[in-house]
């Protein structure tokens, strides 16, 4: 079989009207998936990268930075919901490339999809740790240090790993070995948790930008772009570029709205809205957290693991009551994006293993509970390991440059079936093709080129590594290469 062969739209859209016991639960509306979005998109990129991006990269400016992200990510946005209109099953981009690309294209894409998700939860669940340890010092119980950190770090400078004083992350690992049983038990009980916790740190989100904006100091924000400091991506416009870069890891939640089609109960009027009206919403709040936290306090504070919470105390008295909101928010919120983090990885699997192009037994569903839950405790195991081991600045660029690989790829999946397939059904339809599919890819593709190279050499380590996995393996056990004539 041809290594661009592509799966047939009749075959897919068979497997997306199924149902019984080995297929997953259509249970979810339009107001569940934006919400899921929200609950992936609002989360480490506020209470996290936002303030380390500032500090590192961009300054004050690191609102540009969101600027150019969400527009990359709004091109994105439009020809995902077109797919996801298209195509209302698990496996996401996978899918989608499958359909459009090829078979080689569609493994490319899955086993950047498992970087993106699986590193993902592993990078919130350690942004979580650094809030839960804050906040349990608040009330008088304080987590040593050697149990809640990474024992290694990333120096820029000599290109290297160094040790730290601690052990492991234990809060982090916790984190994600409950939130795994959660995922198994079903979908609806997990979209219920992500509603809550979606609520109360939206509600938080907007009481720091409510009265954050009272007791901004303007002189923060001079200069608002910090000159270069001699190093590419380190302020003046390349560190704009490369923060935008960065914390573009912060709005995979959309990406993961896709990965519950086949869950959705009306997927192609509901996937768009759930996708699109994340996007806008998170945007904006991100953009008013960025100008407020920067305000607040010189961004170079804001290197942290909790900036939120150190711009907010830099208010003084008049905001401390704010502080033990701050700490309650971030560890909701944050829960909830590692919830969905490992709610999409799973579902890459099952799309993968159902295609052959991974052993079965990911493919798996639970009799009773209809989730794949073997891939789920996969996920979570793996997810443990990560975030008990590794510091969040590495994990994070890994799944920044994932993400905007999926991204292009997904732009150029669109632009290719509607040369390919004009004629297709598309319940959504995303406008002014070929401009926004095009914008898609260069403005994602440009932000790639701006991360560190060790992100590229880790990238590269990965997808080699997924290259052997399908040569050796799902090339072989394939459902399409076994099905050709």
């Amino acid at each position: 079989m041809s290594l661009w062969a592509t799966k047939p739209l009749s075959i897919l859209m068979q497997e997306a009207s199924e149902e019984g016991a080995h297929t997953l639960k259509r249970s979810l509306g339009a107001l569940n998936l934006t919400l899921l979005g929200i609950g992936a998109i609002i989360g480490a990129g506020i209470f996290v990268l936002t303030g380390q991006a500032a500090a590192q990269y961009a300054g004050p400016a690191i609102v540009g930075s969101f600027v150019i992200a969400g527009f990359g990510c709004l091109f994105a946005g439009l020809c995902y919901a077109e797919f996801a209109s298209m195509i209302p099953i698990a496996g996401s981009a996978y899918t989608y490339g499958y359909a459009t690309l090829g078979e080689l294209f569609a493994w490319i894409i899955g086993w950047d999809l498992i970087l993106e998700y699986l590193f993902a939860a592993s990078t919130v669940s350690v942004g979580w740790s650094g809030y839960f340890v804050e906040f349990m010092k608040e009330i008088g119980l304080e987590i040593p240090a050697r149990v809640a950190g990474a024992p290694f770090k990333w120096v820029e400078a000599s290109k290297s790993f160094e040790a730290t004083s601690s052990v492991i992350n234990l809060p982090a690992i916790v984190l994600i070995a409950a939130l795994t049983t959660l995922l198994v038990l079903g979908i609806k009980e997990s979209a219920r948790f992500n509603n809550f916790a979606v609520f109360i740190k939206i509600t938080i989100v907007l009481l720091v930008i409510g009265f954050g904006f009272f007791y901004v100091n303007t002189a923060n924000w001079h200069p608002f772009m910090p000159e270069n400091a001699g190093t590419f991506g380190h302020f003046g416009f390349s560190g704009v570029v490369r923060g935008a870069a960065v914390v573009f890891f912060a709005y995979i939640g959309f990406d993961a709205v896709s990965t519950a089609a086949q869950e959705a109960r009306n997927p192609q009027k509901d996937l768009p809205v759930g996708i699109l009206a994340s996007l806008a919403v998170c945007t904006l709040l991100y953009i008013l957290m960025a100008l407020v936290m920067t305000g607040l306090t010189p961004f170079a504070n804001l290197n942290v693991p909790h900036p939120v919470f150190v711009a907010i105390d830099a208010a003084g008295p008049a905001l401390k009551w704010l502080t033990y909101l701050i700490n309650i928010g971030a560890i909701a919120g944050l829960s909830s994006v590692v919830l969905v983090m490992l709610m999409g990885q799973p579902r890459i699997f099952y799309a993968m293993a159902r295609d052959g192009l991974l052993p079965p037994i990911f493919g798996r569903v639970h009799p009773r509970f209809q989730t794949p839950y073997i891939a789920t405790i996969v996920t979570g195991l793996v997810a443990m390991f990560i975030g008990g081991f590794f510091p969040i600045d590495v994990l994070g660029e890994l799944v920044s440059i994932g993400t905007l690989l999926a991204f292009v790829i997904v732009c150029g999946g669109v632009l290719v079936l509607r040369y390919r397939s004009p004629g297709l059904d598309r319940p959504f339809r995303t406008p002014f093709v070929p401009f926004v599919p095009v914008m898609g890819i260069l403005t994602c593709g440009f932000m790639m080129v701006f991360l560190p190279g060790a992100t590229w050499l880790r990238l590269a380590i990965w997808m080699a590594l997924g290259l052997a996995i399908y040569f050796f393996y799902g090339r072989h056990h394939s459902v399409l290469g076994k099905s050709a004539p």
